[in-house]
Parts: structure tokens; sequence; C-alpha cells
């Protein structure tokens, strides 16, 4: 069992989704797993005939799942991203700016890390530095 956050805190799963996984795309994938060391340009044709793209986080450490989201979004896909593994609090800001619509955690590290941690970063927009220095364009 996995926990979903997003802006407004911790939600349940709103429905079962069957990713395919990284080395097994067919056509017909509605979901796909992208691992955090994938070629991208081993991705080839439209993203949008995904309705989710699900990048995984293997450790807090590990900060390559941020660039694919980035890359995926700058190649035109309007759809559904989601971080999944270990990712923390601190890095939510990061990934809803690097174009994930939202982060999937297990229950286990949802239960280390509250849901007001999460919710205490969830004006990510807000707390920006650049917003701060005056760059922002909002």
């Amino acid at each position: 069992m996995t926990q979903i956050i997003s802006d407004s805190g911790f939600e349940l799963p709103k429905e079962a989704i069957n990713y395919s996984a990284w080395g097994n795309i067919i056509a017909g994938n509605v979901a796909i797993d992208i691992p955090s060391d994938a070629d991208l340009n081993l991705l080839s044709g439209d993203l949008n005939r995904f309705k989710i793209i699900r990048i995984n986080f293997p450790t807090f450490a590990d900060g390559r799942g941020f660039t694919i989201a980035k890359l995926i979004r700058i190649r035109g896909y309007k759809g559904h991203i989601r971080a999944t593994g270990y990712i923390i609090p601190d890095q939510y800001a990061m990934a809803r700016r690097s174009g994930f619509d939202d982060v999937e955690i297990s229950q286990s590290l949802a239960k280390r890390q509250t849901e007001s941690e999460w919710l205490f970063r969830a004006n990510w927009r807000e707390h920006d530095y650049q917003k701060r220095l005056g760059f922002n364009k909002d």
C-alpha cells in the first residue's frame, strides 16, 4: 500500500493503475514506470499516449528523477507525472517545480513523514527564492 501526496496533503489513490515496466513498452500502455537512470532517447513517439508517468527515486539523494520530469515536460507531455520511492518533504517543492503533479511514498515512509510536514511545504509557489528576489512572473 502506498500514500499519495499532493498540494492538499495525503490522498487515497483514486484508482488502481497498472504501470508497465520501462523495458516493456507496447502499444496501448496507458501508464509507465521510468527508473531514475532511464535514457529518454529510447522513448520514441508521443509521450501524451500515456495517462500517467511514474518516475522512481531509489534514494532521497538521487535527484535524476527531477531532470527526467523536466525533460518530459519540455517534450510537451501534458499528462500526470508522479514521483515515487524515497522522496522526503524537503524535496516536495523541487518535485513540483520540476513538473511532478504529486508524490507516492510507502506507508512506512508516510508514518515517519507526517502529513503536516508535507503540508508545510505544499505552498511551494510562495516560498520560492526567485519570488522573494522579484524574478517570478506570476
